[in-house]
């Protein structure tokens, strides 16, 4: 990385002409930022190693998405948002899918930082516009930022606390200055991956209302064709400003994207078989094992690939509701956890294809293994009064069934500790004996998704009912399902918390506090746990890579002692079927494969 130390008059005044201002010995000015050490592209690169630079931009694809939507206002809490239209919207910085911990400028062409990083300042290119051919300024930089945290999901309230103040200094320079006491270093990233709103566009719109106006936007694509709750068509906006950076070079090949929404897996899986979807992830492995003998691809007109990745699979989980009094006893979770047969469901339902998902943030250094080391048991040790017992212990055995007698034994264990929070069978069901208040619940699923989970539900609300519980599960409508979801108005809901390999901010929204008593929040377990707070702050602050992964195994570990989910599973690739039509970069990156930097082969339609 090049460095230049400022000492020119302009940025002198910019600097000493802001209230409050930390001084600094000396300011670095970049075209990309690290958390620790180095980024990978050194000032210069051409592109990104994982693309083709000359890949050809043309063609068509269509692929599924499961579910429906009723807005394109993805930034609030209210209406179900298609996740697509973030394709319009362009961000200060970019990170690629082969560094976790840098980030590389986009919209800002500079990035200036005092030694001991209490603000950040970036210079917007000059060039930088929305689809309308109006400039990207500060204004809309500033616009962007106040109004996602003011009347946005309350998720950016948490997520960009830690700033101060914003300044515009002028058209083309915004400058973050961060609270005194901030110690986020992931901060800088989080604000440069805000996506960039025109004020001149939402200047006379609600912005905390849903709707299906097509939104204007700066980025690669701009949406062109709705179908409301069924189809999105983007088009590659061919004079886009940013297509010659080198971030971009190889990426957004495809002139035409068009998203076809489906309510069930077994019908998109039938549109690619007779053609009329050009690719598709499969998410079902009864599927994968079974269903890919159709004539394409005995011909070979249809690829089926297994595609490695090296990401933090999401923790997919069955995640307990602790605000419900049945679930607030840990002995509670513990027994319900040892009734669910990962290996039944494994060999039976999914052909041997999954692994067992054993930690929060598996598949990576950051996850907890066995005892815990010297590091960690002294990050821990202060709370030692308010954690479980056994937290030096080893961490908790998934519940491994190999044959039957492995069943009937966890399952006179998860008797043993009802009995110790005082349950016992009356008239062959789990009763309370001080409430006398049977122990039953609830799961609620999303009927978008089909029967997918009925098959892996059934034998466990079975178990279940073996040990005196009785489980209910009951599908309901997706708008009825995310408003209940939001209210926390569940019992057991099937979950998945996206991780990565830096964790941050986010980890506020899912396991903190405050989140917990948030409507809407990503905290639906209900976590209100003071030495977890305190450890995600040491996590937010951690100032070498060692410090953040010793933190996030604390976090790990308690997570799982205190037994707040039953895991499920993940593959260690993506399971993808595609038309013969594409061009495929050589190298996949750590995090799996990247469609955006395909390509439609020259000898194909």
């Amino acid at each position: 990385m090049t460095r230049k130390y400022i000492c020119t008059i302009l940025i002198m005044v910019m600097i000493t002409s802001l209230p409050q201002t930390t001084f600094a010995s000396e300011i670095l000015i970049t075209k990309s930022i690290s958390v620790f050490g180095e980024p990978k592209y050194k000032e210069g690169f051409t592109h990104f190693d994982y693309v083709n630079p000359l890949a050809p931009k043309r063609g068509k694809i269509k692929h599924p998405v499961y579910g429906t939507f009723d807005s394109l206002n993805p930034f609030i809490i209210k209406g179900i948002a298609s996740p697509q239209i973030m394709l319009i919207y362009d961000t200060l910085l970019t990170q690629s899918a082969d560094d976790h911990y840098s980030a590389y400028g986009l919209v800002a062409s500079k990035i200036h930082q005092p030694s001991n990083k209490s603000w950040i300042a970036f210079e917007i290119n000059p060039k930088a516009k929305f689809h309308d051919g109006k400039k990207i300024t500060a204004s809309d930089i500033k616009f962007t930022f106040e109004i996602l945290r003011s009347k946005g999901s309350p998720f950016y309230r948490i997520y960009y606390s830690d700033v101060k103040q914003v300044t515009t200094i002028n058209d083309s320079f915004i400058r973050f200055d961060f609270k005194q006491n901030s110690n986020n270093k992931e901060l800088p990233l989080i604000i440069g991956q805000m996506p960039i709103l025109p004020k001149h566009y939402w200047k006379n719109k609600d912005f905390t209302k849903t709707t299906l106006e097509i939104p204007l936007g700066s980025g690669p694509y701009r949406l062109s064709k709705i179908q409301a709750g069924k189809q999105l068509t983007f088009q590659r906006v061919k004079n886009y400003w940013a297509k010659d950076l080198n971030v971009n070079i190889g990426t957004y090949n495809f002139d035409t994207l068009q998203f076809d929404y489906y309510k069930d897996t077994t019908i998109s899986l039938q549109a690619l078989s007779s053609g009329d979807l050009d690719l598709r992830e499969e998410y079902i492995s009864k599927l994968w094992a079974t269903s890919y003998d159709f004539p394409a691809i005995k011909n070979g007109d249809i690829i089926k690939a297994e595609i490695p990745h090296q990401r933090i699979p999401q923790m997919q989980a069955f995640f307990f509701n602790i605000r419900k009094d049945k679930f607030q006893d840990r002995n509670v979770r513990k027994a319900i956890s040892l009734t669910f047969n990962f290996e039944w469901a494994n060999k039976h339902l999914f052909y041997n294809q999954y692994k067992r998902t054993t930690s929060f943030f598996d598949n990576s250094e950051l996850s907890a293994q066995g005892l815990p080391n010297t590091e960690e048991i002294k990050l821990l040790a202060p709370y030692k009064d308010i954690l479980p017992k056994d937290i030096f212990s080893p961490l908790p055995n998934i519940p491994y069934n190999k044959n039957f007698m492995d069943v009937r034994t966890h399952l006179r264990q998860a008797v043993k500790l009802l009995k110790q929070s005082g349950y016992d069978f009356i008239d062959g069901k789990m009763t309370n004996l001080q409430t006398k208040q049977t122990l039953e619940f609830e799961i609620i699923t999303n009927a978008a998704n089909g029967n997918t989970f009925d098959r892996v539900l059934m034998p466990f609300i079975n178990n279940l009912a073996k040990i005196g519980i009785k489980a209910n599960l009951k599908k309901l409508d997706v708008n009825i399902y995310k408003n209940r979801y939001d209210k926390f108005d569940f019992d057991m809901i099937i979950g998945s918390f996206p991780q990565s390999h830096l964790p941050g901010n986010e980890q506020k929204e899912y396991w903190g506090s405050e989140a917990a008593t948030r409507f809407g929040s990503r905290n639906i377990i209900g976590i209100q746990h003071p030495a977890i707070d305190s450890i995600i702050e040491k996590i937010i602050s951690s100032n070498t890579k060692d410090n953040l992964v010793i933190a996030t195994k604390c976090l790990d570990r308690i997570l799982l002692k205190e037994y707040y989910a039953i895991p499920h599973w993940h593959l260690p690739y993506s399971r993808i079927a595609y038309k013969n039509i594409f061009g495929i970069p050589k190298i996949t990156p750590p995090n799996g494969y990247q469609l955006m930097t395909w390509w439609i082969k020259e000898d194909k339609k």
